[in-house]
């Protein structure tokens, strides 16, 4: 049979699985102590408790393991990324300098892990290129330390997800505190998908205030301090949260930055960007930097924070039309909906939906 894809792409496919990541340690007959790195831990029955992972025929240690009747499956927690490293490579040495508790049958168990199970091997099945080991398990031990996770070739965290709208009525601030925790999140991954940098900003006592940045990882810039406030006119931040903030709350601070013979012009940006679900300011945020900026509101229809797209006007030049905007735009609509808001905007890629007008 002809596959009509080759090994790389399908490692890539796999690799699209999120797992955690796990070192495979055992002892064999003259008492020396081998291990590797994996990630194709399963768990396979309750009843009996049997779990599996496979490894390459070509492994160094697969005649180990292959005899060694035993292994311990240490589930590596979230700051373990050396050890995860240090058990990928190949040759010896992975346990040089390296403290472990001897377990039962003096199996090595790697300290300061999310979990271990400590396993008697009870089947090794044949699966082409590789190796499936069945173990019962016979020891557990858990920690409340968080798991390192992998997936798409890179080194993840984990964080519980959100499965419904948070009760923001009940408490401003737990509010706040949820929509700020999520946007931080949301940003992160923007900056790693579109390598821009962001901001996330919240409505101060003093107008619009960076509470987090997330910096593009292959195009560092200067970030702004957080707790800088922003001017409210001239940003896109500010313009965000004026679309979707009620008039007694921007109006002072419109009027003290602006002249009386702009506010006409201004409403008009305004209400652009309360159509649009977006907005955007070109080489004018804090000395020459180019924004695109999207509001995040809660069950009452105003903006609880924006996240903002930011970057040198060289090298950052935003529309209303391409992807950046419209992947910003669904961030910021799926955020309000996690946050209780139930109405409908206009959107960056055209659809004809109700605006909610807060003048």
């Amino acid at each position: 049979m002809t596959y009509q894809f080759d090994h790389r792409e399908l490692r890539d496919v796999l690799g699209s699985f999120v797992t955690g990541v796990t070192v495979v340690t055992t002892v064999d007959g003259a008492g020396c102590h081998h291990g590797l790195t994996v990630n194709s831990f399963s768990s396979v029955s309750l009843d009996p408790p049997l779990v599996l992972w496979s490894q390459s025929n070509s492994s160094p240690s697969h005649p180990v393991f292959s005899k060694s009747g035993r292994f311990v499956i240490n589930i590596l927690a979230e700051d373990q990324v050396d050890l995860s490293n240090r058990f990928a490579r190949s040759g010896p040495g992975k346990f040089a300098n390296l403290v472990v508790d001897v377990g039962a049958y003096g199996l090595p168990i790697l300290k300061d892990t999310s979990a271990w199970l400590a396993c008697k091997l009870v089947s090794a099945i044949p699966g082409g290129d590789h190796t499936i080991f069945i173990g019962e398990v016979e020891q557990i031990q858990k920690a409340t330390r968080k798991p390192l996770v992998f997936g798409g070739g890179k080194y993840l965290v984990a964080d519980p997800h959100d499965m419904v709208p948070s009760p923001v009525e009940k408490s401003s601030n737990e509010g706040s505190f949820h929509a700020m925790r999520l946007g931080g999140r949301v940003m992160a991954r923007l900056a790693a998908e579109f390598d821009q940098s962001f901001a996330l900003a919240v409505w101060g006592s003093h107008g619009p205030t960076v509470m987090n940045w997330a910096p593009s990882l292959t195009s560092p810039r200067k970030t702004l301090p957080v707790g800088l406030v922003l001017p409210v006119t001239s940003t896109a931040t500010g313009i965000a949260f004026t679309a979707h903030l009620p008039n007694s709350v921007t109006e002072p601070f419109v009027k003290a930055e602006l002249a009386s013979s702009s506010i006409e012009y201004w409403n008009a940006e305004v209400r652009a960007a309360r159509a649009r679900g977006l907005a955007m300011k070109l080489d004018n945020l804090s000395g020459g930097d180019s924004a695109l900026s999207v509001p995040v509101v809660d069950a009452s229809g105003h903006a609880i924070l924006t996240i903002t797209a930011v970057g040198d006007p060289d090298q950052f030049v935003p529309s209303f039309d391409g992807p950046l905007a419209r992947a910003l735009y669904a961030a910021g609509k799926s955020l309000s909906r996690r946050l209780g808001y139930v109405g409908e905007e206009q959107g960056a890629c055209g659809t004809a939906e109700v605006v909610k007008s807060v003048d």
